[in-house]
């Protein structure tokens, strides 16, 4: 029996034709620590695919692709773009964001049964702000409610050392260097309507007053602390 070796044009073609080995990005989509449906009802399974896996995903590739064609120091962290924001080209100034918004929104939310309590120092501190836990919550999901169009709501510890709920358009965070209000994000909920829609529609009002149940307090307490530390 013969055995035919391939040709050296052969073995050019197979070559060229072989998939090119992926090289390591420095931005990568963070994984969650919980299912898709871990936060139903309140968030379905498929928004947070989606959410996840396509609209974290494209921020992650644009960072990425900014990276390779120069526009983007590879040196710098996620954190050092968003805090020179007003240096960065706007596609940079988004999609570094959208990466840190997104990383932290998935952070401080997670299953109903994990969620933990505000710590007593949390609660101390928006009891003397807003006079109690419902005060604020109400006040929170007003400045949500009232973001025109695609933004985030947050509560931060500002440079004195304060809390104070704050909004950003677009994928603008207090971190940046050109937020109106700047300071150490302890809650932040993204009121984009891919963050809602196929569960709420266009009622934002109404997944602002549900989200709570899905906040993982045992996590903002955590970075509040870590805020004043600062």
């Amino acid at each position: 029996m013969k055995i035919f070796a391939p040709s050296l044009a052969a073995m050019a073609v197979a070559a060229f034709s072989m998939p090119a080995i992926a090289q390591d990005m420095p931005f990568e989509l963070p994984e969650l620590g919980y299912a898709y449906d871990a936060l139903e009802p309140v968030i379905d399974a498929q928004t947070m695919e989606l959410h996840h896996t396509k609209h974290h995903q494209t921020f992650i590739d644009n960072l990425n692709k900014a990276v390779e064609d120069g526009t983007l120091d590879t040196d710098l962290s996620v954190e050092e773009i968003v805090a020179s924001a007003s240096t960065q080209t706007t596609t940079v100034r988004n999609s570094a964001g959208g990466h840190w918004n997104h990383t932290f929104f998935w952070e401080i939310i997670g299953p109903q049964d994990q969620a933990g309590e505000p710590s007593e120092d949390l609660v101390a501190a928006i009891d003397a702000v807003y006079g109690s836990m419902d005060e604020f919550k109400a006040e929170f999901e007003a400045a949500g409610a009232a973001q025109f169009g695609s933004g985030w709501v947050w509560l931060i510890v500002n440079d004195a050392g304060e809390l104070e709920i704050t909004t950003t358009p677009n994928q603008d965070n207090p971190l940046m260097d050109l937020a109106e209000v700047q300071g150490t994000p302890v809650i932040g909920n993204d009121v984009w309507e891919h963050a809602y829609y196929l569960t709420y529609n266009n009622r934002r009002a109404e997944y602002l007053s549900s989200w709570w149940d899905v906040v993982n307090w045992d996590e903002v307490s955590s970075r509040y602390q870590a805020a004043l530390a600062n």
